[in-house]
């Protein structure tokens, strides 16, 4: 009945949390079944009832990933009624998280770094989850007259070492908006799943 329903969506969603946390603290390739099932407190056999394949799992935490930043976005918009105060709203949101931003990366930029190893076409769907941030703030740009595109869209770019020559000045690390000229980088671009309250 409803109750054997919402149970076994119960577990569901606490297997791809489970998955969407292992995998960003350790990584997707290290990140096994097993894991992921004792995590979520699943008996491991029982996985297979709600995901064929590790490849299963990971779609749902790409699409879960997708919702999350969808929700934030809108919860950015509702908040805030100018494309400047949602800009601004954006990055404070992303200083809530830098601290673990800083130790593990971007949830959404590491997982789509690690996928452009995968031969099955899974970075497709993980640069999507960039492009609805991408798009978003884009947006927002517009709407305060700024008509030129932020950023190219583009796949997820594949690791390379880094390039900077010895008289280039050195890299900005940290998100940054003036007042005459406001930017945001592709890694700024990486929104943690919820907004706090304010």
């Amino acid at each position: 009945g409803e109750a054997a329903a919402g149970a076994r969506a119960g577990k569901r969603q606490r297997l791809v949390d489970a998955a969407r946390e292992l995998m960003y603290h350790h990584g997707v390739a290290p990140t096994t079944l097993a894991d992921i099932a004792q995590a979520a407190d699943v008996p491991v056999g029982n996985v297979y009832y709600y995901f064929k394949t590790k490849d299963e799992l990971i779609a749902a935490v790409v699409h879960t990933h997708g919702e999350q930043i969808e929700s934030t976005l809108a919860e950015l918009e509702r908040r805030h009624r100018s494309p400047k105060a949602r800009l601004k709203a954006l990055l404070v949101v992303l200083a809530e998280r830098a601290a673990e931003t800083a130790h593990y990366g971007c949830p959404y930029g590491t997982l789509c770094s690690e996928l452009t190893k995968r031969a099955d076409g899974s970075d497709q769907h993980a640069a999507a989850l960039m492009q609805i941030l991408l798009d978003w703030a884009e947006q927002q740009f517009r709407a305060m007259g700024r008509t030129r595109r932020l950023i190219r869209r583009q796949r997820c770019p594949r690791q390379r070492p880094p390039t900077t020559r010895a008289h280039d000045p050195p890299r900005p690390t940290t998100p940054s908006m003036d007042r005459s000229a406001p930017r945001l980088t592709e890694p700024a671009l990486c929104a943690p799943p919820a907004v706090r309250p304010a």
